[in-house]
């Protein structure tokens, strides 16, 4: 920095800090921030809409709750009891009621849980400042409860205090109000940061509950994934995302976070679909995968209907996308004109394959990808529907606020699909506006057009562009998020051959278990150094085939376990969380989640095993972290300040700052 520019740049620091004293104040405070063993940061991903173990797993902060009560209470507590306790941590309003109740002594039961609590706290904040548990506490009775944090059994003239503090909130009828805010304290203390590595949406019933305790997170990073960017898209209006979001919600029998989370009435759909396919004799092709025992044969049929009616509109308006868009290289997914309907045939590759339903009466052979004015109808209803959800646009501005394509912190080097590479291991070079791009570069511009897509002016060619990279960002060869050379849906619904269904995977996936490859990437985005590594989503570990999460010694972990109960089956487990703390890196491996009532009546938890293969010799200060580089870049600010203060550069405190 230019001195004159230096000069400008500590005046205003100076507006903050307007004394010696002041300066040197925050200096002290800083530095010794630095001195405290980093906080713990969470990695999730592939959370695919199931809320109720995504809530479990925040409140037991993958098993880091359990432990702490452990901790403090092993020697003085039964097992059994400690169960209890953490299930009360877990669920405070539920759980609460319950144990009061069944105790002989209420006030009795409040004073020792009261207690015991402010012990897990205590340890809990122990690695923190006074001042950010101050910052966590709520402003009701966050000072009572700083009080009770830093209680001293030695100190005999405050031991009488303490106890008191306790009588008087069990006194005044508010010990409930007390432990709910204790646990959440608890809940809040144990992990510093959450980073989702993509796939909120889809597959599970309610991703809207997950975007709700996403948003109300404390400190929370998102990178987002191939599902994240379609609703990205049908957030935007893309017609072409709204019929692939609806596709693939009915597929899986998953409207109630459509009609209910976010209030999209798909009457119009239904009504459209009735009408045009109650005489298709053929429905097998769209019959929805049941995940429950509630639907009526009734049911079953409209949504065959409905989800045949939207596929077709799919398959349409993709086909339009596309020919939109030569610099996507999708040619070869433009299939509707390829079907033969006298004879049930469909060419792909020069092959010809039979099609198990051909009974398509809205496409037009001549003009196959244009919609029939009464689809044109629906998808104007439907899209005006997307546009206007406030609670689906409030948490989309959430993804892109807190989101991005990738993201570098603390060494580490997080994205959900794959840095896309050429056969022979070279970074696969795409052309898009007149440039070429590969590597860093590529990722910097696919999220530069997926803002784009949201935030351009709507009518203006960069929003349409926007609006259909974020369908390509969605499915795309090779994209980045994709990963794979097509995606075979119309081959699933309408073609018996498997061999059709197979959707080629970039060759990333072939390169990621080489620790020079992954390196090289790390290299790539500005990381270098024995302990940076690579997370990594996206594609399933098949745990029960004995398939590592950890790949290329270490160097690349891939935390996609089967959090989404559709993929437990393929991974035998259900989801990571990847730990890295000021110990060092530890992955948390999660058995199946009974359910929230089973917990919270059962004090049933889940069951989860850890693999440390980063561990630090010595513990993790906060100067070794991004923050920690911050903090220094402002103490070293601040330490020019104090030396403009002493020669008079600037004068301390005068209110006329030059």
């Amino acid at each position: 920095m230019q001195r004159t520019e230096r000069q400008k740049y500590l005046r205003l620091l100076a507006r903050q800090y307007p004394s010696v004293q002041a300066a040197a104040s925050e200096i002290i405070h800083l530095q010794a921030i630095l001195r405290l063993p980093k906080g713990t940061e969470h990695f999730m991903s592939d959370l695919h809409g199931e809320a109720e173990a995504f809530v479990h797993i925040l409140n037991n902060a993958s098993g880091a709750v359990r432990e702490k009560v452990d901790i403090v209470l092993r020697d003085s507590l039964p097992a059994d009891e400690r169960a209890q306790l953490a299930t009360l941590i877990y669920y405070p309003e539920e759980k609460l009621e319950e144990l009061a109740s069944a105790a002989p002594d209420r006030a009795e039961w409040y004073r020792i849980t009261l207690a015991r609590l402010t012990e897990i706290c205590h340890l809990c904040s122990s690695k923190y400042t006074r001042a950010k548990v101050r910052r966590a506490l709520p402003p009701w009775n966050g000072d009572i409860i700083n009080e009770l944090l830093n209680k001293n059994n030695d100190i005999l003239n405050k031991r009488e205090y303490f106890e008191g503090i306790i009588s008087s909130i069990i006194e005044v009828d508010r010990a409930d109000d007390f432990i709910i805010s204790m646990c959440r304290l608890i809940k809040r203390l144990v992990v510093d940061h959450l980073h989702i590595v993509g796939d909120i949406f889809d597959r599970g019933p309610r991703a809207d509950i997950i975007m709700d305790l996403l948003m109300d997170h404390h400190s929370v990073d998102i990178q987002w994934g191939n599902h994240d960017v379609l609703w990205m898209g049908a957030a935007t209006g893309s017609r072409t995302c709204i019929a692939t979001v609806l596709s693939n919600s009915i597929t899986y029998n998953n409207l109630e976070m459509i009609e209910t989370g976010y209030g999209i009435s798909l009457r119009p759909l239904a009504l459209f679909a009735n009408e045009v396919y109650k005489c298709s004799a053929e429905q097998s092709c769209f019959q929805v995968k049941q995940l429950d025992d509630d639907a009526t044969p009734k049911d079953l049929t409209l949504a065959a209907r409905m989800h045949k009616a939207i596929a077709i509109i799919q398959f349409k308006l993709e086909g339009q996308t596309i020919l939109r868009n030569p610099s996507f290289r999708m040619e070869d997914r433009l299939l509707l004109d390829k079907i033969d309907f006298s004879r049930r045939v469909v060419t792909i590759g020069g092959k010809e394959y039979p099609l198990r339903d051909c009974d398509f009466p809205t496409v037009d052979p001549a003009n196959p990808y244009a919609l029939s004015p009464e689809e044109t109808e629906v998808m104007a209803q439907l899209k005006n529907a997307f546009l206007r959800s406030e609670k689906l646009q409030t948490h989309i501005r959430f993804l892109y606020s807190k989101g991005g394509l990738y993201k570098c912190f603390n060494g580490n080097l997080l994205y959900h699909g794959c840095i896309p590479m050429t056969e022979d291991g070279a970074f696969m070079q795409f052309e898009f506006g007149g440039k070429t791009l590969s590597g860093k570069a590529l990722m910097d511009y696919c999220e530069a057009v997926a803002r784009q897509g949201y935030y351009a002016r709507e009518g203006t060619s960069e929003r349409q562009f926007g609006k259909d990279f974020l369908w390509f960002l969605w499915c795309g060869r090779h994209s980045p998020l994709f990963g794979r050379d097509h995606i075979a849906t119309f081959e699933r619904r309408l073609i018996a051959d498997e061999h059709t269904w197979v959707e080629p995977k970039n060759a990333y996936y072939s390169y990621y278990n080489d620790a020079s490859v992954c390196i090289r990437i790390l290299k790539e985005f500005g990381l270098e150094g024995g302990h940076c590594h690579i997370v990594n989503g996206h594609v399933p570990v098949k745990s029960k085939d004995g398939e590592s999460p950890v790949k290329a010694d270490g160097r690349l972990i891939v935390i996609d376990g089967g959090f989404c109960r559709a993929y437990q089956p393929t991974t035998g487990i259900a989801g990571y969380t990847l730990v890295f703390d000021s110990w060092g890196i530890h992955l948390t491996a999660h058995e199946p989640f009974s359910g929230k009532r089973d917990a919270i009546e059962n004090n049933k938890d889940i069951f989860s095993t850890s693999m440390a293969f980063d561990r630090s010799e010595a513990r993790i200060r906060i100067d070794e972290t991004d923050v920690g580089a911050g903090l220094q870049r402002t103490i070293d600010d601040l330490k020019d300040l104090l030396a403009a203060y002493r020669a008079g550069e600037i004068k301390e405190d005068n209110g006329q700052l030059d």
